[in-house]
């Protein structure tokens, strides 16, 4: 029998794992073939501080350390852009005072961004801390964790039944039975199935798709210095990754658990609000995809003991900011499980904690 079973190898997962290996024996159960294979492998994969509701940028906060030092550090400089044009300027502002952002003037953000299009984009503004997260490298880490203190990673192990004994719980997945002291549910957009499967009442998740397009190089443009692009009120964003550009439509449709895919629709229509902010049309999608970020109704994670089941642990609504808040996350939760003070403020764990959605 394991001290813990995990169930979800995504990043929340992964961490959560590598955290409470240090308290007792692990098992990961991953439905899939790989680890991080739903939301985790469909990530931005950046580092914004600010990004996110006051619970969420407090666990940023709190992993910026880690991000930038464990294992000689996860991060690159990128940036973040702001761009608005004629008609914008209400949105241009809140966004700056909620993303933290600093007005620049309009021809630095040209010299950034070449294509930009001085027609559509009339301001601009910038956070040069934002950082591209090494987030595959970031979950092998972890796993390494695992493994080192003896635990198990399991892949394509679908959890198909739960029973709660007096020493524990008892997990099918792969046609094999798994036994654990507490229960961690860490399946993302499957966590209220999980908990039903256990006899837990559901904490009520909300799967949202975000759909993405690789493009190639605009203009044949060198885009890799260029910064993280979004338009206002997060109605598409354009980042650039190994010498191409990502563009999303920053879709947040809800949508039942499943293994997503890009509704081409929306996909076409975020790019057209991508192309009226620049000089170079979009040509040729080489490839699109979708995950699924997940939310309960406040916008924040939710980790901690279920007030009503204290061995079934919480480690879900990650929603867009699962890598960013891994490493506090992870730890709040192994101190919450340990039975130690943890290092953040009351309210900001109150207002993660589950019991706040019963």
């Amino acid at each position: 029998m394991s001290d813990f079973i995990v169930i979800g190898g995504g990043i929340a997962g992964i961490s959560a794992a590598a955290r409470l290996s240090e308290l007792g024996s692990v098992t990961v159960l991953e439905a899939e073939e790989a680890l991080g294979y739903h939301a985790s492998g469909r990530s931005a994969a950046m580092f914004e501080e600010s990004y996110g509701n006051p619970a969420v940028v407090a666990l940023n906060k709190a992993s910026s350390d880690y991000h930038h030092n464990a294992n000689g550090g996860y991060l690159t400089p990128r940036g973040f852009m702001l761009v608005a044009g004629p008609g914008e300027e209400d949105g241009f502002a809140a966004d700056i005072a909620e993303l933290d952002l600093h007005k620049i003037h309009i021809d630095d953000a040209y010299a950034r961004v070449p294509i930009l299009n001085p027609a559509s984009v009339t301001m601009a503004a910038l956070h040069e801390d934002a950082q591209d997260l090494d987030t595959d490298r970031m979950i092998q880490d972890f796993a390494r964790v695992v493994r080192g203190a003896g635990g198990q990673v399991i892949t394509r192990a679908e959890v198909t039944a739960i029973q709660h004994s007096g020493s524990g719980w008892q997990v099918t997945a792969g046609g094999r039975a798994y036994e654990g002291k507490q229960l961690i549910n860490a399946a993302g957009a499957w966590v209220d199935r999980i908990a039903t499967l256990a006899g837990v009442a559901p904490i009520g998740i909300t799967p949202k798709r975000r759909s993405m397009a690789r493009l190639p190089a605009p203009g044949g443009h060198d885009v890799t210095k260029w910064p993280m692009m979004m338009g206002v009120g997060e109605c598409w964003y354009a980042k650039p990754d190994a010498g191409k550009l990502l563009v999303s439509p920053a879709d947040a449709d809800p949508v039942d658990p499943h293994d997503a895919f890009a509704d081409d629709m929306v996909l076409a229509e975020g790019l057209a609000r991508y192309e009226e902010k620049v000089t170079e049309p979009v040509t040729r999608v080489e490839s699109n995809w979708a995950g699924l970020r997940s939310f309960v109704s406040d916008g924040a994670l939710v980790l901690g003991a279920d007030p009503d089941r204290p061995d079934f642990i919480w480690c879900a609504a990650q929603g867009g900011y699962g890598f960013q808040t891994a490493p506090a996350a992870s730890r709040l939760l192994r101190d919450l499980v340990g039975g130690k003070t943890p290092e953040l403020d009351r309210d900001i764990i109150a207002a993660l904690s589950p019991e706040r959605l019963r």
